[in-house]
Order: C-alpha cells, then structure tokens, then sequence
C-alpha cells in the first residue's frame, strides 16, 4: 500500500473508532450535573392527603389507570385529556360513578386538538398526572406535567431516545418532582415473590438473568385510524432493536439490584433476525395499495440483546411482537445455588426443593409451587392480592396503583425512580444503535452521575 492511501485509510479508522455508535460510545452519552439539581433515588415528596389528578390519554391503559386511582381513597379526578371526545365523555361518566355523587364529580374535559392537554395542566394544576399515550409523547408530556409542578406517572417506555431521557432526569431533579415509569410487571404474583427469594439469599450470589416480551400482537394492525396500532406499526417498519424492553427486564433489574448501590448497567450488544412477519401479514390480509402494505418494515421479527453489568453478570433480552408462538417474559433469574424461572414458573435449587424434587436436575413446577408460594409469597402481594385481584393484569395493574398512591399520601420513596424507567428504557435506543453497526458494543449513560452506588436497594415492603 502506497503512503498516501495508506495515511487515508488511518485516517479513516482513527475517525471510525470515535464515532458514537459505531464502536460504542465510552461510557455512555452524558451530561453534567444541574447545579440546583436534587438526586431523585430516594426522593420523597411531601405528603398529599387528597391527591388531585389528571390523566392523558384514556382509549386503552389510561382509562384502567383512571378507574382504579378513582376507586382509592383519598384521590380525586380533576381532569381527563384525550385526541377523540368520545374517550374523554366515557370515562368521565365512569368517574363520576365511581364518585358515587360525592367524589370526581367535577372533572373538567380537554379533547380534539393535539395540544390541549397542554391547556390542561396549565388550568388544573393537579398534584399528579397519568400519561398513557403513543411512545413519542411519552417524553414531552412528562416534562412539561413536571414543569407545570405535578408529579408524572407513564406507560412504559419511559422514551424513546437518550437525549429525551436526559431531560427527564435534569427536569425531574430541578422540579423534585417524581417521574415514574408505570411497569406494572413488577407487582406481578411471581415476580414479588422471586424478589423476596433473591433477597434472602435463596438461589445465592445472582449471576445471570434473562427476561422477555415475546407476544404476538399483529392483529393491532387492524387499528388504523386510531388504537395502538394506528402508531406502532410505523415504529415497527421504522425501527430495528428492541422496542419494548421493560417488562422482563424492570423485574430482573430489581432482583439483581440494578442502580441500586450494588450494580448498574454497563454495555449491550444486540441482533435482530430479518423482517418478515409484519410484511407477510400485511400482504395476505390488505389490499396491495393499503397503507401496511407501502411500509418498508426493517425491524427484525426477534431481537436479542446481551446486557454487561458493571459486576460482569449478564442479563439476555428479547422482544418479539410478531412471530405465531405463545406469550413469554422469561422472567429468569440464576445464582450459585439455584434458579428461579417462569413461563412455566418453576424452581430448581442445588440439592433440591425440599418436599418437590430431590436435585438441581429437576424443576418444581405445577402444584409442586405452592409450598414456595406458602413460604415466599411477598409481604405486598399478601397484604393488597384481595384489594386489587380484579384489577388488570391478573391484579398487577391494581397493586402497582395502590402503591402510588400509598407513597404520595404517606411521603415515601417510589418503589420505581426516575433513572431506573431510563435505564430501563434504554435498552430501546441503544440495541437500535448495535444493530445498525453489526453488534458492535453500546454503553450506558449513567443517570445517577454515579449516586446510584449510594442508593438503597428496594426494600421488602410489607
């Protein structure tokens, strides 16, 4: 190689080796601390005896959050926001049943143009407010209900790029207002009660986890014009990663103490498989010139992601909304002396399940569990399954409500924080960011400015 190519093609690879994303990003996008900034890990806000709320967008989740919230004492309904009339009419009758003509029975409407939830917050100042809309207001509409002096509560994810999820964290901290991402996964049955068993050491040292959202969902497609899948389907054909990242992975975040004083999120690399169901499903069930079928749809049917931690363990990640298989969170966590696993739930200790099986080389499944349930059932589960069991969700839906509103009205710390909906969440930008470059390692951003190391982990709440 002659020096003048030779010097050109240095250069380039100097250039290459710099490029955010392409070889990973060093530690992460960052940004120095706010100077009037207060740390959010174990924030707690002053007590609100009476929490007044608003609620943005009610065609799905949001009218579920709304009737429970309704149905808690000490809450009240001052306002509902939503694009179509009919949404906002129909759950502002719900909320004044639910009132039963002594409660919500003022709750002023806000519906047909995009930014009217803006007017909102400006005229109700409510000290909460429930966001459950389209990934892409997830972001704005959080920062600005902060701004506006309420606390955020939003449908996962949190957002949908790094830079959005840095103003979260520099907004909640400016405001101390409280934003937390509504994983209701982790108030689930299982999921409670193989936290309760990691925190007592049962499976020993955590070493490894692996979590899920594997559910086929491509009859949404049929919601065109309005309904989740009048937007999904666009981030589907647009997007290639793991979109939708939180509801296996906040759980085994939690069992491994994850920006929890014990360890963080370092790196991903992440793959996808080609795109080829939402295609196909396109194709057999529209006509050729339908608006599914002029989509170029490059996010792949399944992607795997691999998270590093700081402590070397590893947490795999999947998500695939496409394929024709049954539901699936994984929801898996390995240590030294056992595991614990779901979809089946099962067990399996070094030694055995005393009373199920009498080694490591079989599970305890089935109706072998309930003598673990018995014994490991969390405190929380115990204390609220009867309240919320109708709930959504098999009650998580329900538990995770009552958990809010218990905090606010006694001045607790949140059982979820601001930076884990970020981190969390980012899975989603940065696996995007591996699978257009071959793979290649991404790394965290560090919410906490390295305050995680001091944050106390979650507590068994009883």
């Amino acid at each position: 190689m002659d020096r003048r190519k030779f010097i050109k093609n240095t250069s380039f690879s100097g250039m290459m080796l710099g490029a955010t994303g392409l070889l990973g990003s060093g530690r992460g996008l960052q940004r120095p601390a706010t100077l009037d900034g207060t740390y959010m890990g174990d924030f707690a806000a002053p007590k609100i005896e009476n929490i007044r709320a608003a609620f943005i967008g009610v065609g799905a989740r949001g009218g579920d959050h709304l009737s429970f919230f309704a149905n808690l004492p000490g809450t009240e309904v001052v306002a509902i926001s939503d694009l179509f009339e009919d949404n906002v009419l129909k759950w502002k009758k719900i909320g004044e049943e639910i009132g039963n003509g002594t409660r919500h029975q003022n709750i002023n409407t806000y519906h047909d143009e995009e930014d009217k939830w803006k007017i909102m917050l400006q005229k109700e100042k409510p000290d909460v407010v429930f966001i459950a809309t389209n990934w892409s207001n997830h972001a704005p509409m959080v920062i600005e209900a902060m701004k506006q002096g309420a606390h955020a509560f939003v449908e996962v994810p949190m957002a949908i790029s790094l830079e959005e999820m840095w103003d979260i964290v520099d907004t909640s901290e400016k405001t101390k207002k409280h934003c937390m991402m509504m994983e209701n996964v982790n108030y689930s049955r299982d999921e409670l009660m193989f936290l309760n068993m990691c925190r007592q050491g049962t499976i020993g040292e955590l070493l490894h986890a692996e979590a899920a959202y594997i559910h086929e969902l491509r009859f949404q497609m049929k919601e065109e014009e309005r309904g989740t899948g009048s937007w999904r389907t666009h981030h589907y054909a647009k997007r290639n990663g793991n979109l939708y990242p939180t509801h296996g992975l906040g759980p085994v975040a939690q069992y491994m103490n994850i920006g929890r004083g014990e360890d963080t999120f370092q790196s991903l690399v992440s793959y996808s498989t080609p795109a080829r169901g939402r295609k196909d499903y396109a194709i057999k069930n529209y006509v050729e010139d339908h608006k599914w079928n002029q989509l170029d749809y490059r996010g792949g049917d399944m992607n795997t992601s691999i998270i590093k931690t700081n402590l070397g363990r590893t947490i795999m990640v999947q998500w695939d909304e496409t394929s024709p298989r049954p539901y699936s969170r994984h929801n898996l966590i390995q240590g030294t002396k056992g595991t614990l696993a779901g979809f089946p739930t099962r067990v399996a200790l070094e030694g055995g399940v005393a009373g199920a099986t009498d080694s490591h080389h079989r599970w305890a499944q089935g109706e072998q569990l309930e003598m673990l349930y018995e014994k490991y059932d969390h405190p929380l589960y115990k204390r609220l399954n009867q309240k919320t069991k109708n709930s959504g969700h098999g009650g998580m839906d329900g538990m995770m409500m009552y958990r809010i509103v218990e905090c606010l009205q006694n001045g607790l710390p949140l059982d979820q924080n601001v930076y884990e909906g970020c981190l969390w969440s980012a899975v989603s930008p940065l696996s995007e960011m591996s699978v257009a470059n071959g793979g290649v390692p991404q790394y965290f951003p560090d919410f906490t400015r390295g305050n995680w190391k001091q944050t106390k982990a979650l507590g068994i709440v009883s």
